[in-house]
């Protein structure tokens, strides 16, 4: 055996080892601590990506932005501000996916969340239409970053028998976002304080995240799988003690033995590596997914006030209906922590799609401020249940070596996805109403049906590493 051959052999033998030791944890006090602390830096990033809804509003009010399709070269400055937004979320994805794999999770994880915050607190100082979409551009950019990191983190520091808690978790604390959004709006957006307009203080909020962000990186240590994949054994081997230390405290009880770990190949990997087998059909399965999925889940999220304005709501009170409804996006995701490790994730998807059919369907026949905001709620769970699996998902699906950069390419289709979506729903909007944008998301959730129900591999119980191959 050459000195590379007995390399390879040793960084491949300590990942296992380091998986195996991983796997094998209980759920206790610690690793929650670490899922917690990681939705908490996710949570500003959702506020950010996710205030598109309760922004534009007060640019309307403010005047920088036309209603309708009076804005920017007869397009409706709404639909461009979120479109510029996927714009640079699909840079990030697309481009930058892979540099979590290369300088490591924790890195990747603060720089991105102190780059969005700073260009959105830039951002809120605009006083053009050209210039707050130019400086949302460069924020989203570093949220598209942040999401990926954010999910193969996760993914990496949890036991394998509790990553679909561990990603309901994430999900409920980052979608205390979406009703703190929609509070911003409903106080400020109709109103400027101190003779400012009530829109920069929506924005400018994501700019508390750079005074927590340095105290979420020294509480949350560098992924030892990563570590140990890149070769790095010590470093993977005392972060890994630590954290097998702090359990046993946590359960007061002697950690059982390591099961056998599934060996992973060492090094890194390549972009073209997912379109070869094994990897290659899932790669295709999940680019259609992604280009559907964003359709039911930002189709609904970014257009609510609008949504309910077309049902009858007036300004003021599809805010407070909106309230209303964003309420549910932290609490609902309780609802699926008892099956979310026992039941195949790839069902529960195919199980949110349909309900956001019905619900949408629903939503549209409804007048009603108490069926708007039921059907609203429905809405709300259906997407939380979609979202919560897919980003568990993805990052199940692909190996450690190659895991940002694979489910950031994938998740950058639903990014391009929303470019050009949200143009379409604002023309069904214009022209047929929320009953047509409901049509349009209901042929998008038969692709998620299709695509995840028939081609989605198996990955309940199952260690990353196992279903890497």
């Amino acid at each position: 055996m050459t000195h590379l051959d007995m390399t390879s052999a040793t960084a491949r033998s300590g990942a296992a080892a380091i998986t195996a030791r991983l796997d094998r944890l209980p759920a206790t006090r610690h690793i929650w601590t670490l899922v917690v602390l990681l939705s908490v830096g996710g949570c500003f990033e959702l506020y950010d990506l996710l205030m598109t809804a309760y922004v534009s509003p007060g640019l309307i009010r403010a005047g920088i932005f036309q209603a309708g399709s009076k804005g920017f070269l007869g397009l409706s400055d709404q639909a461009a501000f979120a479109s510029i937004t996927f714009a640079g979320l699909f840079v990030a994805t697309m481009g930058l996916g892979h540099v979590a794999d290369r300088y490591g999770r924790r890195t990747i994880f603060t720089v991105s969340l102190l780059w969005y915050s700073i260009a959105t607190l830039v951002m809120a100082t605009r006083n053009t239409a050209l210039g707050i979409d130019a400086w949302r551009f460069i924020a989203a950019v570093g949220v598209g970053v942040e999401l990926v990191t954010i999910d193969t983190y996760v993914a990496e520091l949890v036991p394998k028998r509790m990553r679909g808690r561990a990603f309901i978790v994430n999900q409920m604390i980052q979608f205390c976002a979406i009703p703190l959004a929609a509070l911003m709006g409903l106080i400020f957006a109709p109103r400027d304080p101190f003779g400012i307009a009530g829109w920069r203080f929506i924005a400018g909020f994501a700019g508390v995240a750079a005074v927590l962000v340095w105290w979420i990186r020294r509480a949350v240590p560098e992924s030892p799988r990563w570590l140990a994949q890149q070769g790095r054994n010590e470093e993977a081997d005392r972060i890994t003690a630590a954290i097998e230390a702090r359990v046993a405290a946590d359960a007061h009880a002697v950690l059982p033995p390591p099961e056998p770990g599934a060996p992973e190949v060492p090094g890194g990997g390549t972009l073209a590596e997912i379109f070869r087998p094994p990897y290659r059909k899932r790669t295709y399965m999940l680019i259609v997914f992604n280009l559907c999925q964003a359709v039911g889940y930002y189709g609904f999220n970014n257009w609510v006030p609008a949504l309910l304005a077309a049902q009858g709501a007036t300004f003021n009170k599809s805010l407070v209906y909106s309230f209303i409804i964003a309420l549910a996006s932290p609490t609902v995701p309780l609802l699926f922590y008892g099956f979310a490790d026992r039941t195949e994730r790839k069902w529960q998807l195919v199980g949110a799609a349909t309900a956001i059919s019905v619900f949408g369907g629903l939503f549209a026949l409804s007048t009603s401020a108490v069926w708007l905001i039921l059907c609203g709620i429905g809405l709300t769970t259906s997407n939380n249940l979609m979202s919560y699996s897919f980003h568990a998902y993805q990052p199940e699906l692909y190996p450690t070596r190659m895991r940002a950069r694979a489910v950031g390419f994938v998740y950058s289709f639903s990014r391009l996805s929303t470019i050009f979506s949200s143009f379409i729903i604002a023309y069904c909007l214009a022209h047929f109403g929320a009953g047509g944008v409901f049509a349009f998301i209901g042929a998008a959730m038969l692709g998620v049906v299709v695509s995840i129900g028939v081609f989605g591999p198996r990955t309940r119980g199952l260690a990353l590493e196992e279903i890497s191959h």
